[in-house]
């Protein structure tokens, strides 16, 4: 991930309003400014997973949303008829089954098969591996460029990334909770990445 360090050493062609620019998007502030790094899910995103993956992501799942803050993923979900178990590590607008920090969990709640959740960008690596230890299928909302990274091999090219599905639109907007300055149309691209646990064939790349 981009440091505030690396991002104040590169050039801006902006002038002297960078902010204007900026515009809250996903990556682009300081882990200070991110805090919980909680960016609420456009619904249309949690829609399209479900429509791109039917045979896993159905009323026979039993999922958990670790992150669920004000519910988005957990809304959508029990709305196709899929049970949810939702956490967070700090109480928000959702109802929540318990409160705790998800990379400090031993274990799934009971029955639970599948992960789903958009991390905290600054925790997606760890996201993923510590998911991959407690549940079969693994679903988190990233940004395509997580594919990039070499110090990311082991997770991207030897734990079980089947599915990458990518949209075909870019996704509305995610601002940061709470965020009051200035917004911009989306910029970033995303992706839904699909683990599932000793899965060994190829990565299948796939539109959504």
């Amino acid at each position: 991930m981009s440091t505030s360090t690396h991002r104040e050493q590169g050039g801006n062609s902006h002038g002297a309003n960078p902010d204007r620019f900026r515009a809250n998007q996903p990556g682009t502030h300081t882990f200070a400014e991110r805090g919980s790094d909680f960016y609420p899910t456009p619904r249309i995103a949690v829609e399209s997973l479900l429509n791109g993956e039917p045979d896993v992501l159905n009323t026979m799942a039993r999922v958990w949303e670790p992150t669920a803050g004000d519910g988005n993923i957990v809304h959508v979900l029990r709305d196709n008829g899929i049970p949810v178990i939702a956490s967070d590590i700090e109480k928000g607008n959702c109802d929540l089954h318990f409160v705790g920090d998800f990379l400090q969990q031993g274990r799934a709640p009971v029955g639970v098969t599948t992960v789903v959740t958009n991390p905290p960008y600054k925790l997606a690596a760890q996201f993923a591996a510590h998911a991959l230890a407690l549940v079969p299928d693994v679903y988190l909302l990233l940004r395509l460029a997580f594919l990039e990274s070499v110090g990311r091999t082991e997770l991207l090219e030897h734990s079980g990334l089947r599915r990458v599905l990518v949209f075909r639109k870019r996704l509305p907007r995610m601002h940061r909770a709470n965020y009051d300055g200035p917004k911009a149309s989306s910029s970033m691209a995303f992706a839904w990445m699909c683990w599932r646990h000793g899965y060994t064939g190829p990565t299948i790349l796939a539109r959504i």
